[in-house]
């Protein structure tokens, strides 16, 4: 068997190097064969630097440099089609995700899984994170039909034939844990160590973690189209019954004073909601125009393998 470990590498100058050295160290203490692709995910720091020296110093590291910031799971997908190991493993490059962990990943997938993710003991993400991390596991689930029981990470293996099927999936804006569960049959957990950040701080934030869940939404399901459905389908249910109300006073009691707060009010309350529901076929129409008219998801500036 041959493994291929993808790090996806974003301002982690001062820890990707050692996350490298680990991960050799694991595989050539093991006696497997493999390969690790370094993703350079457009970091504005020395990270290229350093994963380029390290892969003129080990002959099973390649090295690619992103030509703009792609995001994390476009770098995993560049990976993926750099990858020709048998299995492929993902792994963060803040050495939180240990290399020795990874026998759990491959011991669990020799059982015959296709997909097998790491599930953290403890895990030492911030606050922000962990809740982050919640509300896009609950979006797995409805989404991407996710067993409640599978807890989804970057750290995991799997297996070359799902790979292959998400490469041949053609989508603008690729989420890699909610693809790899579409794409594989027998998935399972494993427990893992999870690790403190050594270095520096997670890239990860309240705007990341929203764009992420934004994308997922409207990209894989119509959920936020049927909502505003629904609310608009209320919305008019109790126009009209009001409607009703006020003619039966009207004509039934009268009605002295002219109303002309409520009228102000019910416009604005109906125009609101006009322009959002407006606002959210907009924002299908913007991903469906880029779905089409996109080629390239992302733009490789260098590749560089050890020899």
């Amino acid at each position: 068997m041959k493994y291929s470990i993808v790090i996806p590498v974003f301002n982690s100058q001062d820890v990707v190097g050692a996350t490298i050295d680990r991960t050799v160290e694991f595989f050539r203490n093991e006696g497997l064969d493999f390969e690790i692709i370094l993703i350079n995910d457009g970091s504005p720091d020395q990270s290229w630097e350093v994963i380029l020296q390290k892969a003129q110093e080990y002959p099973k590291v390649i090295a690619v440099d992103l030509l703009h910031n792609y995001g994390q799971h476009v770098a995993n997908l560049c990976g993926f089609f750099q990858a020709t190991g048998d299995y492929v493993i993902t792994m963060d490059d803040d050495l939180q995700n240990p290399p020795k962990e990874i026998r759990k990943l491959i011991d669990k997938a020799a059982e015959g899984y296709d997909l097998v993710i790491g599930r953290f003991k403890e895990k030492k993400h911030s606050l922000v994170r962990r809740l982050g991390s919640r509300v896009v596991g609950f979006i797995n689930r409805k989404i991407f039909n996710a067993p409640k029981d599978l807890v989804l990470s970057n750290f995991r293996i799997i297996r070359k034939d799902v790979v292959q099927r998400v490469c041949a999936y053609k989508a603008s804006y690729p989420y890699i844990p909610g693809l790899v569960v579409m794409f594989s049959s027998h998935r399972a957990n494993v427990l893992v160590e999870h690790n403190k950040r050594e270095v520096g701080q997670s890239n990860y934030n309240i705007w990341r973690i929203a764009k992420l869940v934004s994308e997922i939404l409207f990209n894989y399901s119509s959920y936020p189209l049927r909502l505003v459905a629904g609310i608009g389908l209320v919305t008019a249910l109790i126009s009209f019954t009001l409607s009703v109300f006020y003619l039966v006073v009207d004509v039934v009691v009268g009605i002295n004073v002219p109303g002309w707060t409520t009228v102000i009010v019910l416009l604005s309350f109906f125009n609101g909601m006009t322009l959002f529901v407006l606002g959210m076929v907009g924002e299908y129409l913007v991903r469906l125009i880029n779905q089409t008219s996109r080629t390239d998801l992302y733009h490789v500036k260098e590749v560089v393998r050890g020899s």
